[in-house]
């Protein structure tokens, strides 16, 4: 059995997650020097599992709009008030499991090139195939390895790296891993993803409703982390104002005044619809699947407007920014 590794720390972050907190902590028992879990205002059993499985459990106070992002950083606060900081972190989602044999190889990289500020790998999903939603979300995960910018909430970090920009962006309630990344790769630091296993994700996604929440909590990520970070997200949020705004408002005015505009806008869409295909089949999604997949991707260009129009109404008004749930 392996041993406990002395310079690794685990911080597990959750809210509400049932049966998928139970296996999280299950799946990374005996292999970290300590193990916080740091819960966001659950009403379920999250706290009591996690105190029964022995791990450190810290419970945000309601005094701020919880975010992922925020539970993060004081996670890795508790590791620095529970004695001398050990010199990598790993963050995982509590919808997750850690698969075996994962943090050996990032660790090993992370000693390799004392360069790396981040290590991730490959993320899917349990049940993939239990709805077209955890489908898409399995394909999205699954992105190529090597160097690169940014990534996503479950990653090993050198707690250097993590103290020299200050963690976590609190406010951030979506993409806070991009902007996270962004600032760590501007402070000089590399990221790396390997192609390995990391984590298998429950994005226990069955509804059309959650999948739209989903996306509306994209376009808010889109919208806020570019306002942050001056070009980052540039094409996402130009894509979203063309096919979410810019188009609908002329197929309207072409209803009124012009028809044939109204049947170019669509022959607009169905465009981009091919052409997504295209895209996802020469990725290696099979073509049944990408037929199906682009369908969401086409819609979520309005999903993700709602998103993005709801950052910027919080921001004028200088409302917290709450996080949006999907599950």
């Amino acid at each position: 059995m392996n041993k406990p590794l002395e310079n690794v720390a685990l911080v597990i972050i959750g809210r509400n997650e049932g049966a998928r907190l139970v296996a999280c902590l299950a799946s990374v028992q005996g292999r970290f020097s300590q193990i916080v879990y740091v819960d966001s205002g659950s009403n379920d059993d999250s706290v009591a599992q996690a105190k029964a499985a022995g791990v450190i459990v810290h419970e945000l106070d309601a005094d701020m709009p919880f975010t992922a992002a925020r539970a993060r950083s004081a996670g890795f606060d508790v590791l620095k008030s529970q004695g001398p900081l050990p010199d990598f972190v790993q963050f995982i989602d509590g919808d997750c499991v850690l698969r075996q044999g994962w943090i050996d190889q990032a660790l090993r990289a992370m000693q390799d090139n004392p360069k790396l500020g981040i290590v991730t790998g490959w993320r899917s999903e349990i049940h993939k195939d239990a709805s077209i939603y955890n489908a898409l979300c399995d394909f999205e995960w699954h992105r190529p390895a090597g160097v690169i910018a940014a990534c996503g909430g479950d990653m090993l970090v050198r707690s250097t790296a993590f103290e020299q920009v200050g963690g976590f962006n609190a406010y951030v309630i979506a993409a806070e891993d991009d902007e996270f990344c962004v600032r760590v790769g501007n402070a000089g630091w590399e990221l790396e993803r390997l192609p390995v296993e990391m984590t298998r994700h429950d994005a226990a996604m069955t509804r059309f409703s959650q999948w739209w929440r989903r996306a509306v909590r994209s376009g808010h990520g889109f919208a806020q982390v570019g306002d942050l970070h001056n070009g980052y997200f540039s094409k996402e949020r130009k894509r979203v104002w063309f096919y979410g705004a810019v188009l609908p408002m002329v197929f309207l005015v072409g209803l009124v005044w012009c028809k044939i505009l109204a049947l170019v806008v669509l022959g607009i869409y169905g465009l981009s619809y091919i052409r997504t295909v295209q895209g996802l089949i020469k990725q290696g999604l099979p073509a049944k699947e990408a037929a199906s997949h682009s369908v969401l991707l086409t819609l979520s260009k309005f999903p993700n407007l709602l998103g993005m129009l709801t950052y910027y109404r919080r921001k004028r008004a200088g409302l917290g920014m709450n996080i949006i749930e999907y599950k």
